[in-house]
């Protein structure tokens, strides 16, 4: 069992850091809202076949209410046995945790039994702690397996957390890697600077969740001072609910970015490639309403493809918000090179038998 970061297969810690696709999970149900187990393992056969080079699981795309209904052991039990039997090339397995402390620790001991190499840890729960309490609360559940911080947006439910956080944060030795999802550009480079002034730049990668702003956070160095001097970092890869759709071609963005990077230039084509990714991003994520939709509309997008069967969410009140079905329309029409319909369809009977 992974304990710590260096029990990670060299080869699967290596996928990590040089930064990769990795899907947030979401849940497929059925029209009793019940889990779809064969259309759950259909979603993680595509992501594996899409190129992705790790999953998220139990996160909030996978819906944070799976815990009152039973389903977190279940769904991370059959994305884990279901990726073992699919592929034998080194993927990447992050389990969604959450809570207070002592749920926090359960759920990262039940990750770690089922082979899961890190816990993402939402902090959401514990609004209202201060920056000490949360910080022991971290590392209590850094005793238990390698953390993957979550800057989650305060909007659906995230905390505002300063530089100096996350100095503290990226200050523990178990911490691997730190999803900045914001959605703020300061809010970003606080993580930044926090984790340069830990002296972690090395230890901890960086993965956007700024659905917002895939692209140019993908391509930009962030470069900030220590000691006088100039430190450049670079966030490597993207863990993503926008990435749960359109999987294949987000795996070829990246590898495009990534060669840009290491050329030392990016065309204008690679630069307009943001504001596409994030009109889309608009509409799949409602960001009209609030993000109210977020998790339908994803739903929307692999329904149509015949992923799933339907777009329900454990919450009976959660679905698409008016006119949200129509900007997924236009999205779809304005960016067909953004999708990857053809390579679902080539694939889709043999990822659901």
């Amino acid at each position: 069992m992974i304990r710590h970061w260096t029990d990670v297969p060299a080869e699967v810690l290596a996928v990590l850091r040089a930064g990769t696709v990795i899907p947030a999970h979401p849940l497929a149900l059925d029209a009793a809202r019940q889990l779809d187990v064969r259309r759950q393992r259909a979603l993680t056969r595509y992501y594996i076949d899409a190129g992705a080079g790790g999953l998220a699981v139990g996160v909030h795309s996978t819906q944070f209410a799976i815990r009152d209904v039973g389903l977190y052991e279940p769904v991370l039990r059959l994305a884990a046995e279901t990726a073992a039997n699919w592929t034998e090339r080194p993927l990447v397995m992050i389990a969604g945790l959450a809570g207070r402390t002592a749920q926090a620790r359960r759920e990262a001991e039940l990750a770690r039994g089922l082979g899961y190499h890190a816990g993402m840890l939402s902090l959401a729960a514990m609004h209202g702690a201060g920056e000490d309490e949360l910080i022991e609360h971290c590392q209590a559940v850094a005793a238990v397996m390698p953390l993957v911080g979550f800057y989650l947006q305060p909007a659906v439910g995230g905390i505002d957390l300063p530089a100096r956080f996350w100095r503290r944060f990226a200050e523990i030795e178990n911490v691997v890697a730190i999803k900045i999802a914001p959605f703020s550009r300061y809010r970003t480079l606080d993580v930044v600077r926090g984790v340069v002034a830990a002296r972690a730049e090395e230890r901890v990668t960086l993965y956007t969740g700024n659905d917002d702003h895939i692209v140019l956070d993908l391509l930009v160095p962030f470069a900030v001072k220590r000691d006088g001097a100039d430190i450049t970092v670079r966030i490597r890869g993207g863990l993503l609910g926008h990435w749960s759709v359109w999987t294949r071609t987000a795996v070829r963005h990246l590898e495009r970015i990534h060669a840009a990077v290491a050329a030392g230039r990016a065309d204008a084509d690679l630069l307009a490639l943001d504001s596409k990714v994030t009109d889309a991003n608009a509409a799949f994520f409602d960001a009209a309403n609030g993000f109210a939709g977020c998790i339908a509309g994803c739903h929307e997008v692999l329904r149509r493809q015949g992923l799933l069967e339907g777009i329900w969410c454990l919450d009976p009140q959660e679905g698409l918000s008016p006119g949200q079905a129509e900007e997924i329309h236009r999205v779809i029409g304005d960016y067909p090179e953004l999708a990857d319909d053809d390579f679902v369809r080539a694939n889709l009977a043999r990822w659901l038998a």
